[in-house]
């Protein structure tokens, strides 16, 4: 998708998923921690996506995994702009996975369309003003920190107040709200239940009047119900929740596996739209 096609989709009520590419220009991600934090590795990586299928790409160069160290805006600039750079070029939409406002515009001025904070807008008191230069925002559910979000997290109802928090950070950035994304946060300070709670509200979430993101890729709670240690080998269990989330509502799905989760997002919209199909 073209950035200059971006808001004609945000405004579409009928709206077909798009396929976000996961490129981490990282040493520490949980999956592909390492793998393109070259700079060339990581242009091969979004031309790869691109070729793909996908629809915009997600940079990050911050690891949010459970555990992980903060890391300064310079050296997370420095890893993330050949990728940034690299799916501007091609013609994409470009996100910037950050919580830093210092991170967030640089990387709209070379061309990123979309800041995408797993924060909401919480951890820097200039993001709200550098998401209102973006021409959308992914809004992210996140219990406590990365560092510390996953011990014992606990609530007494994952859905509503998932839900309630979403909701009150798309009105507290100020940003104009067909322009805002919501992301429930899978494996953000949930336990596996939790997970699975919020994808079986899926539906519920993509009625909250602004399009859904969902990013279950490859992540821990799909190998512990499989017994798969091995994140990059958890392809047909993360296609079972792309199906499950473009079925019940979802207007975006972040991934690592382009190809094959473009295939599965395919085959599920042709069985919602077969009119198309003659």
């Amino acid at each position: 998708m073209a950035p200059d096609d971006l808001d004609a989709w945000l405004d579409d009520p009928q709206r077909r998923p798009i396929i976000v590419g996961i490129l981490n220009a990282t040493p520490d991600s949980f999956s592909d921690g390492g793998l393109y934090l070259s700079p060339d590795a990581a242009r091969d990586r979004v031309r790869q996506m691109i070729d793909d299928g996908a629809d915009w790409i997600d940079v990050g160069g911050e690891s949010t995994r459970p555990g992980s160290e903060s890391v300064d805006a310079d050296e997370q600039i420095r890893r993330v702009m050949p990728a940034v750079e690299a799916g501007v070029t091609a013609g994409v939409v470009v996100s910037i996975d950050t919580t830093s406002a210092a991170v967030g515009r640089p990387a709209m001025s070379a061309g990123a369309s979309v800041v995408n904070d797993v924060a909401a807008g919480r951890d820097d008191p200039d993001m709200p003003a550098a998401m209102a230069e973006a021409k959308a925002v992914v809004l992210m559910h996140r219990l406590g920190d990365s560092k510390t979000m996953q011990d014992d997290p606990r609530y007494d109802d994952v859905v509503a107040e998932v839900e309630a928090f979403l909701l009150e950070r798309a009105v507290a950035i100020g940003v104009e709200p067909r322009r805002v994304l919501l992301d429930p946060g899978i494996g953000f300070g949930k336990t596996v239940r939790h997970n699975l709670q919020l994808l079986a509200a899926t539906r519920r979430l993509a009625d909250l009047g602004h399009p859904l993101l969902v990013g279950a890729s490859r992540k821990r709670f799909l190998g512990t119900i499989t017994n798969q240690p091995d994140a990059d080998k958890r392809q047909f269990s993360t296609a079972a929740t792309v199906a499950w989330s473009v079925a019940n509502g979802a207007s975006a799905i972040r991934v690592h596996d382009v190809r094959e989760m473009r295939e599965v997002r395919d085959v599920v919209d042709a069985i919602q739209r077969p009119a198309a199909f003659g």
